[in-house]
């Protein structure tokens, strides 16, 4: 599983989504991540509602494998869903 997180700087949850990404990425439970800056890379809230399908009203914005997971929360259970890492 490849995920791909849209977030912004100094937001909260970008950046814990980023080390949760980091930890399945070290652990080998994801086959890696990307995180897009959407200030840096242009991209508005829009612009993610087009691909998402529905109003986006916070970052970060998370994929796997191109599927919508949702935020941090959502990712958080996600990951806690599929057992992806060993209890810490």
């Amino acid at each position: 599983m490849f995920v791909v997180i849209f977030g912004r700087p100094g937001c909260p949850f970008c950046v814990r989504a980023k080390e949760l990404a980091e930890q399945l990425d070290d652990a080998k439970a994801i086959e890696g991540f990307r995180y897009v800056d959407i200030h840096a890379e242009g991209i508005s809230k829009a612009d993610m509602e087009k691909t998402i399908g529905k109003p986006v009203e916070t970052v970060p914005q998370i994929f796997a494998d191109q599927t919508h997971i949702g935020g941090f929360t959502e990712f958080d259970q996600y990951v806690k869903d599929k057992g992806l890492l060993s209890a810490q």
